[in-house]
This record gives structure tokens, sequence and C-alpha cells, in this order.
């Protein structure tokens, strides 16, 4: 069973049924968080979700936006996941945000790995 996540018909990410579902969840658990819309909507005949790019963009700037904000590892670890399986995401749609330097090595050390397990066809970009 899978949770696909498409953007214009096109699947990205054909996530597992539990891993698909509790991503969504968790998005709209830090959409609220950080009030800005997720740009995911569920559709019932797939069992997925749709992907608005330029919402979806801008939901994952405010995820980065709050990961970098913050002073607290506690916080950080839980932004974390959420946001490279966003980031990898973003990119399968064809579309990126830009990451500080201090940042930039530990995320995309994350997105190798994620993106290899996510199915992105060019995950090892991610890695230096």
């Amino acid at each position: 069973m899978s949770y696909p996540y498409e953007l214009d018909g096109k699947t990205l990410w054909d996530a597992g049924s539990e891993s698909g579902r509790l991503y969504f969840s968790l998005t709209r658990g830090a959409a609220e968080h950080i009030q800005l819309p997720t740009g995911l909507t569920h559709i019932d005949r797939l069992g997925g979700c749709d992907i608005e790019l330029s919402t979806f963009r801008v939901f994952v700037e405010g995820l980065y936006d709050s990961y970098s904000r913050t002073n607290s590892d506690v916080l950080q670890g839980l932004w974390r996941g959420l946001l490279v399986t966003s980031l990898v995401l973003l990119d399968m749609a064809g579309s990126s945000i830009a990451l500080s330097a201090e940042h930039e090595e530990a995320l995309r050390s994350d997105m190798a790995s994620f993106g290899c397990s996510m199915g992105a066809p060019n995950w090892r970009q991610y890695s230096s």
C-alpha cells in the first residue's frame, strides 16, 4: 500500500502508507505552528496528496526559518526530520530553497540519506 505525493498528475514520492500519512499529519501540525498553509491536499481517490508547488515552497521556507531560528537542540531535532523530508520532496518537484552555510552540509547529508529512501532520482547530488 502506498501514499503517493503528486504534482500535476506525476507521482514524485510514492511513500509507504504509514510514512506518507505520518508526513502529511506532521506537516499539518507544523503548518498550524508556523501559521502557513502546507500546499498539500489529501486526495481520497489516491489515498495520497496533491502538491501545490508555490504554496509548498513557502511552507518549506517557513519550516527552515523556524529550524534556523531556534537555539534549542530539542526543537531543532523535532523540526529536522520534517524539514529534510520536505527539502527532498521540494527538490523532487523541481524547486529548492537557499540553505545557509551554517546548516547546508549537515542538511544535505541527511537529504542524501532521505532522498535515497524516498526514491529521489538524483539523491546523490546532495552528498559532498
